[in-house]
């Protein structure tokens, strides 16, 4: 469990913020033949998305915390949908361990979410990745229930298709 889970406030004692564990999407955890910087490199070469990524096509930020992420993601929603606009804002960035990324709890949108990439080295020359979607505070099980399948499936096609991309270009280097 990734640490600020651990040190999250829960629900009942935080209601617009607050972590249930029940409202977590997690992606399958791949197996990847290549080092973890190659993996670094790939999810932090945001104008390459469209390249390889299936779920987000496009990115743009300066990767800071706290800068805005810009993003256009496919609707997986709706098969075959439409594009869709995301702002979130860099919240975790751990070279070759974590991005993270949150929605804030907005008046008029009370949706917050924080997601997490998770890379952990398991060799020199080896690494697994996986990705969390943790929908927050009272109305997060709710959206949960909603999106929690698609968002599973997006991140579960996003994490084969970075193991692929991580592994030929190791192979050609």
């Amino acid at each position: 469990m990734l640490d600020w889970m651990k040190a999250a406030k829960t629900v009942a004692q935080d209601p617009v913020m607050g972590f249930n564990p029940d409202a977590v999407t997690r992606s399958e955890t791949v197996a990847i033949n290549a080092p973890a910087s190659i993996v670094w490199q790939i999810l932090t070469d945001l104008p390459r998305y469209n390249e390889w990524n299936p779920f987000c096509i496009r990115a743009v930020s300066t990767l800071e915390m706290g800068a805005a992420v810009e993003m256009t993601l496919i609707n997986y929603a709706t098969a075959g949908g439409p594009t869709v606009p995301n702002l979130e804002y860099i919240c975790g960035f751990e070279p070759e361990r974590l991005l993270s990324w949150e929605f804030p709890n907005l008046d008029y949108w009370p949706y917050p979410a924080r997601r997490d990439q998770v890379i952990e080295a398991t060799g020199p020359a080896s690494c697994t990745y996986y990705s969390t979607d943790a929908f927050l505070g009272e109305n997060g099980i709710h959206v949960f229930r909603f999106a929690g399948p698609w968002v599973k499936r997006a991140f579960d096609d996003t994490a084969l298709a970075l193991k692929a991309r991580a592994e030929a270009l190791h192979a050609a280097a």
